[in-house]
């Protein structure tokens, strides 16, 4: 599960993974858990494997963090290392009316 460093996560990546909808609704949700839950757990209206996309592409822009536990994938919203590269953009971001 490949993911960037905190040092890798680059700010056009962050705003367009966050620019779709489903992928936003993704991080409001993990936002309410602080030790990730599982992908299957994530409450969405898309199939599995339109789930597995959208958090690749979360995971891929720095957004979450994603590791394996037994045969489970925990995801967790990467909270520390986006508010020390982008203050106050999560804040925003969870913030904003849907």
């Amino acid at each position: 599960m490949a993911q960037p460093s905190r040092a890798e996560i680059r700010i056009e990546a962050v705003l367009a993974a966050l620019a779709d909808p489903v992928r936003l609704d993704v991080v409001r949700v993990l936002a309410g858990y602080a030790n990730g839950i599982a992908c299957g757990e994530l409450a969405l209206t898309v199939s599995p494997s339109t789930r597995t996309h959208h958090l690749r592409i979360l995971r891929e822009a720095g957004v979450i963090s994603t590791v394996a536990v037994g045969t489970r994938k925990i995801s967790s919203l990467r909270r520390d290392d986006l508010d020390a590269l982008f203050p106050g953009l999560l804040g925003g971001v969870l913030a904003a009316p849907r």
